[in-house]
């Protein structure tokens, strides 16, 4: 990219560029970015002067019509999405009026008591609790809509359970993905029941999917293929430091994803050489930090993360540097075996991969657990399936000569 010269805004939003272009420092964004964005801001002026707005005037409709203009002439405009940042600003400093508030729906007010029920009873992840939430409006919405209003609680029976979810097995999904609609609904189901939306529980009327458990191998990712993807990443910059980092906690330690991403400055006591890992149902376990891996994360911390008041370890590389979420490091992973040559994988795989390197080297199941920090061995056990040479040691001798 190219140096960009310095944009100067004419027009009625003149009077906040500097303004602007000391906020897209303060977000991190590089001086070309900054200019480009202050260049929209300039254009965006001149094509309300044309037209007799003021500041004041400025708000998502003038922002369309203006990008629908520039579109006509441009091959590439801009989005609404990339003058949102500029927007947002002009919101906060109150030259213009923010979006309108979307109207209220009791159905609103019941997902918002089912949230914060997963949350604080069921501590439930953030991934779990978006999927559950997507499945639960998804439902209470079809039925508000069909009764025109309410909660789409109103007058629940089994036969609305049952309906739903042959509706959703005859959307073509595959039998895991039904169980997770399963799971999903019997989670509200319980909710409702709890908070005295409905009468008695409905959970139990949510029919089971058939399938087997368990009968999956562990799909395996070698040593070798594990050194290659730490390899792939540049550590000659800054997005490659953090992804090595990244893939560091992930290999050598089993973290999950979501584990990795919820990481904040304050979990690693490097004089103790330990690490906090904030897991599943609000567990927070104490681990030690290797040396390999605690020196890619200082290397990261001290050469390459943005400079942000934000307290999480991981940042995105584009600006403004937002937190990681659990699926930004699980496609990093992706992106990064694709980099090495590898057959695609995601970040669980590598947790599969350490969970199988340990048992090759004579490690026990319950070892294993342990360091998977796995509560149910039953779950762990699934490994077994992968120790070829302890299996041929079970495997009765073929009788002779049949067939």
């Amino acid at each position: 990219m190219g140096k960009v010269a310095r944009a100067r805004v004419p027009g009625p939003l003149a009077p906040f560029a500097n303004g602007f272009r000391a906020e897209l420092v303060r977000l991190g964004y590089t001086p070309n970015s900054r200019e480009y964005k202050v260049n929209q801001m300039s254009r965006l002026s001149r094509w309300m002067g044309r037209r007799g707005l003021g500041a004041g005037d400025l708000d998502d409709g003038v922002a369309r019509a203006f990008l629908a203009d520039f579109g006509k002439t441009r091959s590439k405009p801009p989005t609404l999405r990339a003058l949102r940042p500029m927007m947002d600003w002009l919101c906060r400093k109150g030259v213009i009026a923010g979006p309108p508030a979307p109207d209220r729906r009791p159905v609103d007010d019941l997902m918002d008591g089912y949230r914060r029920w997963m949350v604080s009873e069921r501590g439930l992840a953030g991934r779990t609790i978006g999927r559950y939430e997507k499945t639960a409006r998804r439902f209470l919405d079809g039925r508000a809509e069909a009764a025109g209003g309410g909660t789409g609680a109103e007058a629940l029976d089994a036969a609305s359970v049952t309906g739903f979810l042959l509706a959703e097995a005859g959307r073509g999904l595959c039998p895991g993905s039904v169980q997770g609609r399963v799971a999903e609904l019997r989670s509200l189901l319980r909710y409702l029941h709890l908070a005295g939306v409905t009468g008695p529980s409905l959970a139990a009327a949510v029919p089971p999917v058939p399938g087997w458990k368990d009968t999956a191998v562990p799909r395996r990712v070698s040593a070798e293929q594990v050194r290659a993807l730490l390899d792939s990443c540049d550590q000659a910059t800054a997005t490659g430091k953090r992804d090595f980092a990244m893939l560091m906690l992930l290999a050598r330690l089993g973290l999950r994803a979501a584990e990795v991403a919820g990481l904040r400055l304050a979990d690693f006591d490097w004089r103790a050489g330990e690490l906090v890992v904030h897991g599943k149902a609000r567990r927070a376990d104490r681990m030690p930090l290797p040396a390999d891996v605690g020196e890619a994360v200082a290397r990261y911390l001290i050469e390459a993360r943005p400079r942000t008041r934000s307290r999480t370890v991981f940042l995105t590389a584009v600006a403004p540097p937002q937190p990681m979420g659990a699926t930004g490091v699980s496609e990093m992973v992706h992106r990064q075996s694709l980099r090495a040559g590898l057959a695609p994988v995601r970040a669980h795989r590598l947790r599969h991969a350490l969970a199988t390197d340990l048992l090759g080297r004579g490690f026990t199941l319950p070892e294993i657990g342990q360091v998977l920090r796995q509560r149910d061995l039953a779950t762990t056990a699934a490994y077994a399936k992968v120790d070829y040479a302890a299996l041929r040691t079970l495997a009765l001798p073929w009788p002779a000569g049949a067939r």
